[in-house]
């Protein structure tokens, strides 16, 4: 038993590092596809044998100090119970200033700026990623240029049908493939490395520091393309929850790293002997005969870095409809056995119309460099700062330790946010256009719905004195149970209200039942219900959900029963409130966005099929509300 138990252990930790090189490493593993190809691609950097060298150095310091030292090694360690990425770190970060309203309220706009963009990021990744691999044709085939354009809209069209149908199957092949992917790189540096082996000294960070004193400007501003070597950075914490701390770093250091390292330096070692190959030294580096093995291999590794930053999107938007971010949107579970497998039809077909309009618009991979980056760098930089007050008022680390371990790596993500700054007007806009928009459909709909709970509360009768005033003279009673749900613990729902108007019973058992979400992402059962007893067969229930949990209300209700409240599911009813918002000028948000509130509140999926509903014991009674 003990002898099986450390193999067992053994064999489920390969599989999540297998499964880690698939999700995790898609986007930075794809990044050889043009990184070192778009430094010198403007021609301000010659492709002498001391430039070469000199970028060769920065890219291998940026990923050892941005990856291998601030994702791997700090980063991670800042898990939300186990559970990465922005929200996580949002949730960290606010929960850990809640004694300081003003920055936290500070903290959570900066939060929800970084979780916008991200979705500008979700758009430029498939894009430049399959535009980059196919790109190839031009090396191999140059007379077929023409058909790069369409091939590429070919393999978005496949990519975004084939979501509805889950990513069980595909994410099954996202190891494998990739794990092909970073041998092929290695594969494909090591011979040139040999032939010039001289590449290697580029690992001295002095070349790295010479090239930026001899060339400055120009140098900050080839930061703009060498940051997209480190695209890509963000999933390795974003995926924390889905493989553990310790396969996506053993994933990091034993494979991805060495090949993406070899693959660079051959690239490198290649340029040395030939400076005319920059035109595409990642596909210049196959030989002969396996230029097409290659350059099928390339898309299909560009196919699971688009695929992971679309899963992505999916997960992020559940968690922000959870914390109460973004309205409520048809989710599909496309598996029965993982629940993390999910299909978001407004966001696939959203991000792929904006995909679509990327490499029409852009037509290149060059072109599309202008975008890529900027909105990568503002979430590095974000994270950082997030990182800092998690730290120091989560953690209460000395205020010293804390700047020194994430000032550093301020310096660097500012430093190359404010390179990419100046690809704004080359195309940066289009991705910093996409987070604007999302920033300002998010704060419409945090916002609106405080507006919508305040006059709600305002006009709200407390439930104990109401239930009180009832059975003084109650009303008939009628078999079976009713469930209410109410935005506001203690507070009569408008549906009991309109009930008892037009109906005139009241049902034999009543369960008054708000779902709160809390900024963790998960809440176990333990600690799911809350209830309180208000006599005459009568209940208010509170609901804890985490935000990556499943809020099913009738699997939370049957925890009722320890508490001596029986629920026969065949005789219960659940009443809902619909309000209609009605924008009126005068306090408040601005006219036009409160009309784009009442507009997406009035868009949103129905909060029954959110909750998990029973569809066929459902009752919605509506009321008109002001804000």
């Amino acid at each position: 038993m003990s002898s099986s138990q450390p193999a067992h252990s053994r064999t489920a930790l390969a599989g999540l590092t297998l499964g880690a090189l698939g999700v995790v490493y898609g986007d930075i593993g794809t990044s050889p596809l043009y990184a070192l190809k778009e430094v010198f691609h403007g021609g301000h950097v010659a492709t002498t044998p001391e430039n070469i060298l000199g970028v060769l150095s920065l890219l291998f310091w940026t990923l050892t100090v941005v990856v291998s030292v601030k994702y791997v090694l700090l980063i991670l360690r800042a898990d939300n119970n186990g559970e990465g990425g922005l929200i996580a770190m949002l949730a960290l970060a606010t929960n850990a200033v809640n004694d300081k309203p003003p920055l936290r309220r500070l903290l959570l706009m900066v939060g929800l700026f970084g979780t916008a963009i991200f979705f500008g990021d979700a758009v430029i990744t498939p894009a430049m990623t399959v535009l980059g691999a196919v790109e190839g044709i031009d090396v191999y085939e140059p007379q077929y240029h023409d058909a790069i354009l369409p091939l590429t809209l070919i393999v978005m069209v496949g990519l975004f049908s084939v979501q509805r149908f889950g990513t069980g199957g595909i994410g099954k092949a996202f190891g494998p493939v990739m794990l092909l992917w970073f041998l092929a790189l290695a594969a494909l540096g090591l011979p040139h490395i040999f032939e010039n082996p001289h590449v290697l000294t580029a690992m001295n960070p002095m070349h790295a520091v010479d090239f930026c004193l001899r060339y400055r400007w120009v140098a900050f501003v080839a930061l703009g393309a060498v940051v997209l070597v480190v695209t890509g950075g963000e999933a390795l914490y974003a995926d924390l929850g889905h493989f553990g701390k310790k396969p996506i770093r053993i994933a990091w250091y034993g494979v991805v790293m060495p090949s993406l390292v070899l693959n660079y330096f051959g690239q490198g070692a290649m340029l040395l002997d030939n400076p005319r190959g920059v035109e595409n030294p990642f596909f210049l580096l196959a030989p002969s005969w396996a230029e097409m093995p290659l350059f099928l291999l390339a898309t299909a590794a560009a196919i699971v870095a688009s695929q992971a930053l679309i899963t992505a999107a999916y997960s992020v938007t559940k968690q922000a409809i959870q914390l109460g971010i973004l309205p409520r949107l048809r989710i599909l579970h496309t598996s029965v056995r993982d629940i993390g497998q999910i299909y978001v039809p407004f966001i696939n077909w959203g991000l792929f119309s904006l995909v679509v309009l990327a490499v029409v618009f852009f037509g290149s991979s060059t072109k599309l460099a202008g975008a890529y980056g900027v909105a990568v760098t503002i979430d590095m930089t974000i994270t950082t700062v997030m990182t800092f007050f998690v730290i120091r008022y989560g953690w209460n680390y000395p205020l010293a330790l804390c700047i020194a371990a994430t000032g550093a790596f301020f310096v660097i993500d500012a430093t190359f946010l404010a390179s990419n700054l100046l690809k704004v007007a080359a195309g940066g806009w289009f991705p910093l256009m996409i987070g604007i928009g999302m920033f300002t459909l998010m704060l419409t709909w945090k916002q609106g719905r405080k507006l919508l709970s305040d006059k709600l509360r305002e006009d709200a009768i407390e439930l104990p004195a109401f239930l009180e005033a009832v059975f003084i003279n109650p009303p008939t009673r009628v078999a079976g149970t009713a469930v209410f749900l109410s935005a506001e613990r203690g507070v009569t729902p408008n549906a009991l209200m309109h009930n008892l108007k037009h109906n005139k019973v009241l049902h034999e058992q009543n369960v008054f039942v708000t779902v709160k979400h809390h900024e963790v992402p998960w809440v176990g059962f333990e600690k799911r219900c809350e209830v309180e007893a208000l006599g005459h067969h009568c209940w208010q229930v509170t609901l804890h959900f985490g935000f990556k949990n499943e809020p099913d209300v009738p699997e939370a209700l049957a925890l009722l029963k320890k508490h001596g409240v029986q629920l026969d599911e065949m005789e219960t009813s659940y009443f809902l409130s619909r309000d209609i918002v009605i924008p009126t000028i005068g306090s408040g948000m601005a006219l036009w966005r409160e009309k784009l509130f009442a507009s997406m509140h009035r868009n949103a999926a129905a909060a029954a099929d959110f909750l998990h509903l029973p569809a066929n014991r459902i009752v919605e009674l509506g009321s008109k509300v002001e804000i």
